[in-house]
This record gives structure tokens, C-alpha cells and sequence, in this order.
């Protein structure tokens, strides 16, 4: 297991796991269905990546846009690799909304749209209300 994919929960925070890469919830839900779309690989770099690790990402990232869509309406989608802090070819996966989404009794607005998603602006939520997003997702995958 890489620096990255513990540091956002693995095993515990999967919602799909592929070959080459990890789908995980991102604790910090900037808005509804944040995810952290993470290479299994120990490599620190994008273009380290081998081909066959760069040819599942088109895969990963069609099933996770899917899967948001069967749960919420979001227009867009953001991908940001930014690897500051946490080492290995990783991406936050942010769904983008016009309009404010609830999921039972919690709302998540889109603060920053139609601007770039702000990573500070996030929901608190409680451990459980994370993993209820965690398996809405998981159960929208397999859906």
C-alpha cells in the first residue's frame, strides 16, 4: 500500500477498487460525491505511470461520473492532481452542482460553482454520514 492510499482510509474508505487504481471517499466532501481517485502504484509522478496504469483511468473515471449522475444532478466534474502533500499519482474527483442536493436530511451546496471548487470549503459531516455516502456511491456503482 502507497503513502497516498493510507492516508485517505484504504481499505476502509473504498467504494470501487480496479486493477491499477482505488476509488475512495474523500473525507472532506467539498460537495456531494468527492471522491480521491488514487493509483495503487508507488510511483510519484503522473508521467511515471505505465501504460497499462494510464489506459484504466479513462474506465475509472467514466464509472465514477456515472455513478454520481444515478444519485445527483452534477453538471460538471473537476480533477484535480495536485500532490503537494500526499505522494503518489492521486486525483480529487469533485462532482459540480448548479443547485443545492440533499441526501436524506443533509444538504450539500456547491459554494464555489460555477467557479473552481474551494478545498477548504467542505460539509462537516459525522463518520457515519460519511460512510452513508460511501455506500450511496458503492451501491450506485454496482447499479
Amino acid at each position: 500500500m502507497n503513502a497516498t492510499l493510507q492516508r485517505f482510509g484504504y481499505p476502509d474508505s473504498v467504494i470501487k477498487e480496479y486493477v491499477h487504481w482505488v476509488v475512495m471517499v474523500r473525507p472532506g466532501q467539498v460537495t456531494l460525491g468527492c471522491t480521491v481517485i488514487a493509483a495503487k502504484s508507488g510511483c510519484t509522478s503522473l508521467g511515471d505511470l505505465t501504460p497499462e496504469e494510464g489506459a484504466e483511468l479513462p474506465q475509472v473515471i467514466g464509472d465514477f461520473e456515472r455513478a454520481v449522475r444515478r444519485i445527483a444532478p452534477a453538471l460538471k466534474f473537476n480533477y484535480l492532481a495536485l500532490m503537494m502533500v500526499d505522494p503518489n499519482p492521486h486525483f480529487h474527483a469533485i462532482p459540480r452542482y448548479a443547485a443545492e442536493v440533499h441526501i436524506g436530511r443533509t444538504a450539500f451546496a456547491d459554494a464555489a460553482f460555477p467557479n473552481p471548487p474551494d478545498l477548504r470549503s467542505v460539509h462537516e459531516l459525522t463518520a457515519e454520514q460519511l460512510e452513508d455516502v460511501r455506500l450511496l456511491l458503492a451501491q450506485s456503482w454496482q447499479a
